[in-house]
């Protein structure tokens, strides 16, 4: 059962659950298509819509290394501020299994380049948890296909460990304990990325789904499952949500490689639910369940026991200076298309694309 701390009822900060019947709550996002990031009505975790993510070798909506359709939303994450995370993912039954980097969340760095701070990712048959400051992963388990996965992450945004810290719940077992961490680069804010972006040298079509993401400042605040009735104005259709985030630029300045020999392949997607029409919410049913404050198959919890990933290699970029984009061996990084600053570096100096672990 779930451990509530006694915190204020804070309210939620924000709401990336779909529930609008679109992707209007997002800032933006990167696609290259629509089909790509569609709103659904089956599978979902909760509420009456889910978010359908499809990437096909090839797919590279902001000219960056890897392949990706993302969504972006500017939150603003900034230096000493703390929130909890929730949200859902399930992976399609035929979501390939690869000994590379299949990123599904990630706060990236506002800086255009380089690996981000903290971020989630499949490689092989392992779902992981990864901070790139010094390329540790304090959690990992066994990617299981077609179910739910429930994440609620607690998160202290610092570029100090002495300060910043992570904990982590998965499907309502504690399984990590709040850990000290630099969870930022010094002089740089965070961003969250949701949806799919991986290696370019992935074939096989990949699948996956997100639901129910909430954004709070008190654990209580994100244990409830039930969102709210939404505006009977709002469309129930995802039809009118714009494909390019206007602020956000498309080219990554130090993107490198593609593997152009590589034919794009359609594995069958599964079918979409485009027009179904928002029934009443289900009222919510009760408390919340609370979970046993550990996990007895918890993976190690303190720096001594932290794993680390030997192909990895990221390092934190000095102050004022932007990273190269990159990860956990091209673990997928981030810059929802790039910054402004590499998209100037572009013009100015014709840079050619530059191979690098993970894109923005």
């Amino acid at each position: 059962m779930w451990m509530v701390p006694s915190l204020a009822l804070a309210g939620i900060v924000w709401r990336g659950d779909f529930e609008t019947g679109n992707r209007s709550q997002y800032s933006g996002e990167q696609m290259v298509s629509s089909d790509r990031l569609l709103v659904v009505t089956n599978p979902v975790a909760q509420g009456k819509y889910a978010l359908k993510v499809t990437v096909k070798q090839g797919d590279d909506p902001i000219n960056s290394s890897g392949n990706r359709n993302e969504l972006v939303y500017q939150g603003g994450e900034k230096e000493g501020s703390e929130y909890f995370y929730r949200w859902n993912v399930m992976f399609a039954p035929d979501f390939p299994s690869v000994d590379t980097w299949q990123l599904f969340t990630q706060w990236h760095h506002t800086g255009c380049c380089g690996s981000p701070p903290l971020e989630f990712y499949v490689r092989g048959e392992e779902i992981r948890m990864v901070l790139n400051h010094d390329n540790t992963i304090p959690w990992r388990t066994k990617l299981q296909r077609g179910v739910w996965h429930e994440f609620i992450l607690h998160v202290k945004w610092s570029s100090k460990a002495s300060t910043g810290f992570v904990e982590l719940w998965h499907n309502k077992q504690k399984v990590l304990q709040k850990r000290s961490a630099v969870t930022m680069f010094a002089g740089q804010g965070n961003y969250l990325k949701l949806g799919l972006y991986r290696s370019d040298t992935v074939k096989p079509v990949g699948v996956l789904y997100h639901d129910g993401f909430v954004q709070a400042t008190a654990l209580e605040d994100v244990l409830t499952t039930t969102p709210p009735v939404p505006d009977a104005g709002t469309p129930t259709v995802d039809a009118g949500t714009p494909t390019v985030d206007a602020g956000t630029p498309t080219v990554d300045a130090g993107t490198p490689t593609v593997d152009a020999g590589t034919p794009t392949v359609d594995a069958g997607t599964p079918a979409v639910d485009a027009g179904t029409p928002a029934p009443e919410p289900e009222p919510d049913a009760g408390e919340p369940v609370v979970p046993e404050p550990v996990d007895a198959g918890t993976p190690p919890q303190v720096d001594s026991g932290v794993t680390v990933d030997a192909g990895t290699g990221g390092v934190q970029p000095p102050v004022g200076v932007l990273p190269a984009e990159g990860g956990e061996e091209g673990a997928g990084c981030n810059s929802s298309g790039g910054s402004l600053a590499a998209l100037t570096l572009l013009g100015l100096l014709g840079l050619a694309r530059v191979r690098r672990r993970r894109s923005p």
